[in-house]
């Protein structure tokens, strides 16, 4: 990771990652993320089971690119506080020799990224401190650890909702894709605006009223989410409610988690 420096962040004021940890019941988190977590759950009942779907979703799509599909690099932006089941601990469990790169741009992440860069032995995690919207300084840093000549797992998962439309979200995606050689996948998740919308829209509100500071957040629908998939094979069931992605036994069903989800293949 290079020289550490001292985490600079504001414990007044709500912080997505730490939100996002609240949400998950994490410990991570300060009493300002706490209440913008609990008021936009208020807001959206419908809030905390889908960040867990999402927690789940991520792990069935690892499992899958390192199982079925035989990826062996995972390019994981947006990464957030470590939690259970993080990309590298699924896929090297699936296979050993993986090589995982998580990119953050919030010096909260960094404080924690040491948790995300004990893998295996035969393979090889790493972390880089950059903007998602930085594609250029992602792609030649990642290239140290990962091999572009060979199929990479992009992980965009619950991240491009931070992306406004004027700072061109498909243009990312697109540009990070055309970097990625013939094999590559996209896994991608992001908020709903069309289920639950009334719902959606309040606690989105809610949620940036107190972090707006670290970007607002935007949900969108299932036809715009469609969008992020453009140049890639759509793998079945497409994009879809995340419980509705090849839901294992296991795997608990709710109704009406206002996330779409889906995995394309570069052809």
């Amino acid at each position: 990771m290079g020289a550490e420096r001292p985490p600079e962040f504001d414990s007044g004021v709500a912080h997505p990652a730490r939100v996002y940890d609240a949400w998950l019941g994490g410990t991570h988190h300060f009493p300002a993320d706490q209440e913008a977590a609990e008021l936009a759950a208020v807001a959206n009942p419908g809030i905390v089971p889908a960040v867990r779907a999402n927690r789940a979703f991520l792990g069935r799509t690892v499992r899958y690119l390192a199982g079925e599909a035989g990826i062996r690099q995972f390019l994981d932006i947006g990464t957030g506080i470590p939690a259970a089941d993080n990309t590298h601990e699924v896929a090297q469990s699936v296979a050993p020799d993986s090589r995982v790169v998580y990119v953050d741009n919030d010096r909260i992440v960094l404080a924690h990224a040491r948790a995300l860069l004990e893998g295996t032995p035969e393979g090889r995690t790493d972390y880089i401190e950059a903007d998602a919207r930085d594609v250029e300084s992602v792609l030649a840093e990642a290239a140290h650890t990962l091999d572009f000549s060979r199929p990479v797992g992009l992980m965009l998962v619950a991240i491009l909702q931070y992306i406004p439309d004027a700072d061109g979200p498909y243009g990312l995606a697109a540009r990070l894709l055309d970097a990625l050689p013939s094999g590559s996948h996209l896994v991608l998740s992001h908020p709903a605006s069309d289920i639950g919308a009334d719902e959606v829209a309040e606690s989105m509100r809610v949620y940036n009223e107190r972090a707006a500071a670290h970007g607002a957040a935007t949900p969108r629908t299932r036809d715009r989410v469609r969008r992020f998939f453009d140049g890639t094979d759509l793998l079945a069931p497409g994009v879809v409610a995340l419980p509705d992605w090849r839901p294992g036994p296991h795997d608990a069903r709710a109704a009406n988690i206002p996330m779409w989800g889906g995995v394309g293949r570069k052809p």
